[in-house]
């Protein structure tokens, strides 16, 4: 729209021009013109007439036009430079528009970009949340899968072990009854051992004694007389008492003192076990 305005201004710019120089050489051609008639001149006597052209009316003509040319070229001048003011300042408001337009889009599409971001951050983080709850929840079943993995293979354990340890108690009580039974045993041939043995000792004892007797008068059959007798390792006798019943008279408890004690040592070799430092020895005499 605005090109075809300029051509057509343009062009009436153009014609003017054209029709005020053609007004001037026009002037210019009728001015200089000689209007001297074709026919002969006759010398008729008559007083000739001279039309002058005044020029400067042509030049004050032309100036004016020209004057008209320029102030219409100013005129149109000034509305070719304000229809570009115009233009540029629509195309200015409309750049204006269009980097508002575009800022806006860029706005929209930063808002749109960072809600897509945030939407995408926050399904990243709830994926992620999920991914670790599922972790946690596998670690944790791992773990109670181990822990109960270690308990069973730990109640296995005790089991076995106490199992072991029952076998190894029957065992221990089958060898502490055994051993038991054999101490028992043990003691009881000890204890027949040795009340032969302490039978024999006191025998020997008896005959030791009855063999250094010097039998007074006064001494009767079924005499019973219990002694005191402290000796020492080897049968040495240190002391011996009358410590008890003794249905022997005097002469009879004295002769009995005497026979232990002219022995020196009563018998010891052979019955070191039954040995005591002290021992109750009862002499008996029944008659020959």
């Amino acid at each position: 729209m605005f090109a075809w305005e300029d051509f057509y201004a343009r062009l009436r710019v153009f014609t003017l021009a054209i029709g005020v120089h053609a007004l001037m050489a026009a002037l210019v051609v009728l001015g200089t013109m000689d209007w001297t008639p074709f026919r002969e001149p006759k010398n008729l006597g008559l007083t000739i007439e001279a039309v002058i052209v005044d020029t400067s009316e042509l030049k004050r003509q032309r100036d004016a036009a020209m004057e008209a040319l320029e102030m219409e070229e100013r005129r149109r001048q000034r509305e070719q430079e304000l229809e570009r003011q115009r233009k540029r300042e629509q195309e200015a408001r409309e750049r204006r528009e269009q980097e508002l337009e575009a800022q806006r889009k860029r706005e929209a599409q930063d808002r749109l970009q960072k809600l897509r971001m945030d939407q995408e951050r926050k399904q990243q983080e709830q994926r992620d949340r999920q991914r670790e709850e599922l972790e946690n929840i596998r670690r944790q079943r791992e773990e109670a899968e181990r822990q109960t993995r270690l308990e069973a293979e730990r109640l296995k354990q005790i089991d076995a072990r106490k199992e072991q340890e029952l076998l190894e108690q029957q065992r221990l009580q089958r060898e502490a009854a055994a051993r038991r039974q054999a101490d028992e045993e043990a003691r009881a041939f000890r204890a027949g051992q040795m009340a032969t043995l302490s039978d024999n000792y006191q025998a020997a004892i008896q005959q030791f004694v009855t063999q250094n007797w010097l039998r007074p008068p006064t001494a009767r059959p079924g005499l019973r007389c219990t002694l005191k007798i402290v000796q020492i390792p080897g049968g040495e006798v240190i002391s011996t008492a009358i410590a008890g019943r003794c249905n022997g008279d005097e002469a009879t408890r004295r002769s009995i003192l005497a026979a232990v004690e002219r022995g020196g040592a009563l018998p010891y070799r052979g019955f070191e076990d039954v040995f005591e430092r002290e021992i109750d020895f009862i002499f008996i005499y029944d008659g020959d």
